[in-house]
């Protein structure tokens, strides 16, 4: 799939409709329908940029997808897991958002100190 593709399912993924991401871009409606619609036309860097900034994704995951290539190093196989956890995220309400964060202040802490952060069996 090209930027085409990936940008619209990504678009369908997230529920973003264009106007929304041309506002959070600042790049024109008609522009970003243009990268929808014509197979040909491509956005600058600096446009694939900032769209990719507004959806949380890496320009590499807009250009290639996902199933492009396996991460070559842990940093890019962590802003995959980063983009998993961030889309659903988005679908918990403030009260369970807030119990992750507890969740993850108390994985921290039992590193800190040595203790296992799995549940004994």
């Amino acid at each position: 799939m090209g930027f085409k593709e990936n940008l619209k399912a990504e678009l369908s993924c997230q529920d973003v409709l264009v106007k929304e991401l041309a506002a959070r871009t600042g790049i024109s409606k008609r522009t970003l329908d243009n990268y929808l619609r014509d197979k040909n036309s491509s956005p600058t860097a600096e446009n694939a940029v900032k769209i990719a900034h507004a959806l949380g994704v890496t320009v590499e995951y807009l250009i290639a997808g996902a199933d492009a290539q396996e991460p070559d190093t842990d940093t890019e196989q962590a802003a995959g897991e980063l983009h998993i956890i961030m889309r659903k995220l988005k679908s918990l309400s403030s009260p369970e958002r807030q119990l992750v964060l507890s969740l993850i202040s108390s994985i921290e802490k039992n590193l800190h100190t040595g203790q296992s952060v799995l549940p004994s069996r």
